[in-house]
C-alpha cells in the first residue's frame, strides 16, 4: 500500500494523472478543476515573485542579512549588488518566461476536443517537468541579447495584451449584465416573483451607484479647487443615466424587449467602483496649509491614518490585487465564456430561471456522472470530451501575465515604481482605470444600438 500511494504521488507530478494536491485527506477534486489550479499556482509563484523583485524593502533586507552579498552578486553575473535582479526590467524578463510559457501551451492544445489524445494528456499532467520548463524560461529571459533593445520592445507587447486583458473583461462583464437579466426575465412567465427579485437588485444596484457617486463627489472634491475630479465624476455621473435611458427607450425595447434597467444598474456599479479606483489612485496634491504645514487636497481628510503603515498597505493591497487578477482568469476561462467572445450565446426561449444562472443545472462545466471516473483523489470528469477550451485558457493566462507585468511596473511610469509606492498613486494607473470605465459603458452601449444599425442580423444579448 506504501508503495502505491507513493507511486500515485509521484505520478501527480511527473505522469498524466490529475493532481488533487497529492494528499489522500484531500476531498476528491474534478480533473479539470484540479488542472486549472495547478496552473493557477504556476501564476501565482511568478506574479509573487514579481513583488519581490520590485520591493526595494525586500533588496535592502538581503542586502544587509545575506553574508557575502556582494560576492554573490557579482559571482552569478547579476551586477555589484545584484541591480541586475531587481526592478522593473527584470519583471520584464520574468514575465516574459511566464508569457512565453503559457503561449506555448495556448499553440500546443489548438482544437483539442478530445480529453484522451495525446496533447490533453500534456496539458493535464506532467506537473514537475512544466514547473522547470517556467523556471527555466524565466530564467533563460536573463541572458537574451541586446536586453535595452528587448525591453523597449516588450513594454509595447506588453501594453497591447495588458489592454486585451482588460478588454476581455469588459466584454465579459457586459456579457454578464445581458445574460443576468435575460435568465431572471425567463423566469416571470412561470413565476411572478422573478419580477420581484429584478426590482430588488436593480434598485440595490442604482442605490449602490447614486450613494458611491455622491460620496466621492463629498469626500473627493472642494469647495474651491478640484475641478478635474468634478468633471470626471460629473461625466460618469451623466454616463450612467445616459445608459439608463438608451436601455429603456422605444427603439432599443422594439429591437431588444430583453433590455432592461438590470443590466445599465449593473453597469452603473462598475462604473462607480472603477470611480473610485481611478480616484484613489490618483497621485496626492499637496497645497500650504495656513500653519505652514503641507495639506493634502481632493482626498479624503481620514485617508493619512490608513496609510501610516506603508508594510501592511502593501501586503493587503498586493494581495487583494493579484486575487482579483485571479479570480478574472479562472472566471474568463470557462465553456461559457469562451463562447461568449465567440459571439455563441443560447437562445432566449431556451433560458431556466436559476438563482446562480452562471453554473449549470448541476454545476458549472460538467458530464453526466454516469460518464465520469474516480481515481484516487480525483475525479476524471472529461472522459467522454473537454469541459473546457484548453488554448483559450492557456490564452487568458498569456494576457493576465503581460497584465501583471504593466501593472506591477506602474504601467508607463515603469522607471520610479517599487511595489512599496504603488498604491501611492500613479497617473497612468488613474488614466488606464478611467479609461476602462468608458471602454465599458462603449460596448454596453453598442450591445444596444448594433441591433438598430444592423437590423437583418439576430442578437441574443
Amino acid at each position: 500500500r506504501g508503495c502505491s500511494v507513493c507511486f500515485f504521488q509521484l505520478a501527480c507530478c511527473c505522469g498524466t494523472a490529475g493532481c488533487s494536491l497529492c494528499c489522500g485527506c484531500c476531498p476528491k477534486i474534478r480533473q479539470s478543476r484540479s488542472t486549472r489550479f495547478m496552473y493557477a499556482l504556476y501564476f501565482i509563484l511568478v506574479s509573487v515573485l514579481c513583488c519581490i523583485m520590485m520591493s526595494q524593502t525586500v533588496a535592502n533586507e538581503m542586502k544587509e542579512h545575506i553574508p557575502f552579498y556582494e560576492d554573490i552578486c557579482k559571482g552569478i553575473k547579476a551586477g555589484d549588488t545584484c541591480e541586475k535582479l531587481v526592478g522593473y526590467s527584470a519583471v520584464y524578463r520574468v514575465c516574459f518566461g511566464m508569457a512565453c510559457f503559457f503561449f506555448i501551451f495556448c499553440i500546443l492544445t489548438l482544437n483539442i476536443n478530445n480529453s484522451k489524445s495525446c496533447r490533453a494528456y500534456i496539458h493535464n499532467g506532467f506537473w514537475f517537468f512544466k514547473l522547470l520548463l517556467l523556471g527555466a524560461m524565466c530564467s533563460g529571459a536573463f541572458f537574451i541579447p541586446d536586453q535595452e533593445t528587448f525591453l523597449k520592445a516588450w513594454r509595447y507587447v506588453g501594453a497591447i495584451g495588458a489592454f486585451l486583458f482588460i478588454g476581455i473583461q469588459l466584454i465579459l462583464l457586459v456579457e454578464f449584465a445581458h445574460k443576468w437579466n435575460k435568465n431572471w426575465t425567463a423566469g416571470t412567465t412561470h413565476n411572478k416573483l422573478w419580477y420581484a427579485a429584478l426590482s430588488l437588485v436593480t434598485l440595490i444596484m442604482y442605490s449602490i451607484a447614486a450613494g458611491g457617486l455622491i460620496l466621492m463627489a463629498v469626500f473627493y472634491t472642494q469647495k474651491d479647487g478640484c475641478m478635474e475630479n468634478k468633471i470626471l465624476l460629473g461625466v460618469n455621473g451623466g454616463l450612467c443615466v445616459l445608459i439608463s435611458l438608451v436601455a429603456i427607450s422605444p427603439c432599443v425595447q422594439n429591437r431588444q424587449p430583453h433590455s432592461g434597467l438590470l443590466q445599465s444598474g449593473l453597469i452603473s456599479c462598475y462604473v462607480t467602483y472603477l470611480t473610485f479606483s481611478a480616484l484613489s489612485s490618483k497621485p496626492v496634491k499637496e497645497d500650504p496649509g495656513a500653519h505652514g504645514k503641507n495639506v493634502t487636497i481632493c482626498v479624503p481628510d481620514f485617508g493619512q491614518d490608513l496609510y501610516r503603515d506603508e508594510n501592511l498597505v502593501t501586503g493587503l493591497g498586493t494581495t487583494l490585487l493579484f486575487a482579483c487578477i485571479l479570480y478574472s482568469c479562472l472566471t474568463s476561462t470557462t465553456r461559457s465564456s469562451s463562447d461568449a467572445l465567440q459571439g455563441r450565446h443560447a437562445a432566449p426561449e431556451l433560458e431556466v430561471a436559476r438563482c446562480c444562472f452562471c453554473f449549470g443545472p448541476y454545476g458549472e462545466d460538467t458530464e453526466d456522472p454516469q460518464n465520469m471516473k474516480e481515481g484516487p483523489g480525483v475525479i476524471y470528469d472529461e472522459k467522454r470530451s473537454t469541459v473546457y477550451s484548453y488554448s483559450y485558457f492557456h490564452g487568458v493566462f498569456f494576457l493576465a501575465s503581460l497584465y501583471v507585468m504593466m501593472t506591477v511596473t506602474n504601467w508607463f511610469n515603469y522607471e520610479s515604481a517599487y511595489i512599496e509606492t504603488f498604491f501611492s498613486g500613479s497617473p497612468s494607473i488613474f488614466w488606464v482605470k478611467m479609461a476602462s470605465c468608458w471602454v465599458c459603458v462603449l460596448l454596453y452601449l453598442w450591445t444596444l444600438v448594433a441591433p438598430l444599425c444592423c437590423p437583418s442580423r439576430q442578437f441574443y444579448v
